[in-house]
């Protein structure tokens, strides 16, 4: 973490003023704290194609609706040459206002004012709004742009960063935490994002990293830029860290808007619900052929999703990692659900770490906050191979098992095709506390596909037969006949309901319905151990 060089920009103690009325005085000190670093700095700040702190937060919420805290707040270093560097409001603005007219409080590191870097003074304002949000149950909103701890304060700004993970986490679960990096968040700086709910980036003018590229250069000699390290994209595809990018700030803060649209504003309301013209009743002719009777031939499960939901509208989260699998938020008769789906386009749908990892937050998160679960299922399997097994999959599989076991949310379950093997379990099944679980006809639910079964179960049979491709092929049609079908999980009462998927939209209509004065608990417990 490090500090950018302060503005050279004179400063005034607020207990000197030339003004001569007290009104006078306090209108000569709001002048002051909105102008930030200065003209220069905040020239400099378009010229890198970003918005001021300021700037940043008239877009984000209601107009004239932000009432700040904590604008006359400077910082405390000792250091003589700072002693002359006072900014109010040093290097953040916190305060709160409304977004769609619901309350949320807000923070925005200032770039221009000591390159946003944290003090004890800073990070006391923003754990003053923390605190506030957590209390009166609102959303929580960080608007990240940082050089990182201010240097010259030592040990304070670090205790300023612990002080702000602590209330990150214990505010985890209670209220949202949105996090929109939109410039520099370094070093243990990233630590409070990555224990926010969703982190929103910037394209080519923000970036995370842990350690940056000289330090990465002297360490290990490789050769790497901020943005193949840390940039929006990197993190978007590879790590998984960032949830959602944007190519500015402006599409930024209208994600960050549109996201909130579909969360409570704490863990004991139920989201908000939306008036919608799109028919609870309307049928869907196009699923009746849509996903195709030969289990190894990819079809788009997004289009199954657009097809059922209002508007046809998926909001998707995590869209360019672990493609596999499909999160995001909708809509159906108004009411905001969780989506699950597996994707049969990319890795044949195939669970793997990744995708267990990514669909598992996504799982933990409806459930803090009482969003519905629909999870669509057409999963082979987990994916095979000695770099899955020497990663982990046994573990992070368990981690996606015990997010919808652990979910008291209401949970609906559709197999689409094929639910095979321990994957089977896993996706939502009734036997980990989902309520309701439909299928299409082309379901296939067994422990494995027919032609894995039996190259097993009649491998003899198969070798000693002269005519061995006919026998297995007659095989392959008696077990597909006897198991790779929806009726044999219905008769047991695993599958409530095989349906017509021209029906699916009105079956999640009423399923929703009757299911949203669901109450489920858990034994009671500290906390579970969920296998990190």
């Amino acid at each position: 973490m490090s500090s950018s060089t302060p503005p050279r920009r004179s400063s005034v103690p607020l207990t000197e003023s030339k003004a001569s009325s007290p009104k006078e005085r306090l209108d000569e000190v709001n002048a002051r704290a909105l102008e930030g670093g200065g003209e220069a700095r905040i020239a400099k700040q378009h010229e890198a194609g970003k918005l001021t702190a300021r700037e940043r937060l008239e877009l984000l919420l209601d107009e004239g609706s932000f009432v700040e805290t904590g604008r006359f707040v400077t910082h405390r270093a000792v250091d003589f040459e700072m002693q002359h560097q006072k900014i109010l409001g040093d290097g953040v603005v916190t305060g709160y206002g409304k977004i769609d007219g619901r309350k949320v409080f807000v923070f925005a590191q200032d770039f221009t004012v000591f390159g946003g870097s944290l003090s004890g003074a800073n990070a006391a304002k923003i754990c003053k709004i923390m605190d506030l949000a957590t209390e009166v149950g609102a959303p929580v909103i960080g608007l990240n742009d940082s050089g990182g701890a201010r240097i010259q304060e030592g040990v304070e700004s670090l205790a300023g960063y612990a002080d702000i993970f602590l209330r990150n986490t214990l505010a985890s679960g209670t209220v949202p935490q949105i996090s929109a990096i939109l410039g520099p968040c370094a070093g243990g700086a990233v630590y409070s994002p990555a224990i926010t709910d969703f982190i929103l980036m910037v394209e080519h003018t923000s970036y995370m990293f842990i350690t940056g590229p000289d330090v990465i250069r002297t360490v290990t000699h490789e050769e790497v830029t901020k943005e193949a390290l840390g940039g929006a994209l990197a993190h978007a595809q590879k790590s998984g860290v960032c949830h959602l990018t944007a190519p500015d700030d402006r599409a930024c803060l209208t994600l960050v808007r549109e996201l909130l649209s579909f969360l409570p504003s704490n863990n004991a309301e139920d989201p908000p619900r939306r008036a919608t013209t799109d028919p609870i009743e309307r049928d869907i002719p196009e699923l009746d052929t849509l996903v195709p009777d030969a289990s190894n031939k990819p079809y788009d499960i997004k289009d199954v999703i657009r097809a059922a939901v209002d508007d046809r509208y998926l909001f998707e989260i995590h869209e360019r990692f672990a493609p596999n699998i499909v999160v995001g938020f909708a809509r159906v008769d108004g009411r905001p659900i969780g989506v699950v789906a597996n994707q049969p386009m990319y890795l044949a749908g195939c669970l793997d770490i990744d995708a267990s990892i990514k669909a598992a937050r996504f799982v933990r998160f409806c459930d803090c906050f009482n969003l519905p679960l629909v999870t669509f299922v057409d999963v082979p399997g987990f994916l095979p191979g000695t770099d899955q097994e020497y990663g982990g999959i046994i573990k992070h599989g368990a981690k996606l098992l015990y997010a919808f076991a652990e979910a008291t949310v209401p949970k609906i379950t559709i197999i689409t095709r094929k639910a095979y093997g321990g994957a089977y379990d896993v996706m939502a099944s009734k036997h980990i506390r989902a309520d309701i679980n439909l299928a299409f006809p082309t379901a296939e639910i067994a422990v494995m596909g027919p032609d894995g079964a039996v190259s097993i179960i009649y491998r003899r049979e198969i070798e000693k037969a002269g005519n061995a491709a006919e026998v297995r092929t007659k095989f392959v049609d008696e077990y597909r006949a006897r198991f790779a079908n929806p009726y044999k999980a219905a008769e047991l009462g695993f599958i409530d309901d095989v349906i017509h998927p021209r029906t699916l939209r009105r079956r999640l209509g009423q399923a929703l319905d009757v299911l949203k004065d669901k109450r489920q608990s858990t034994p009671p417990k500290k906390h579970g151990n969920i296998p990190l």
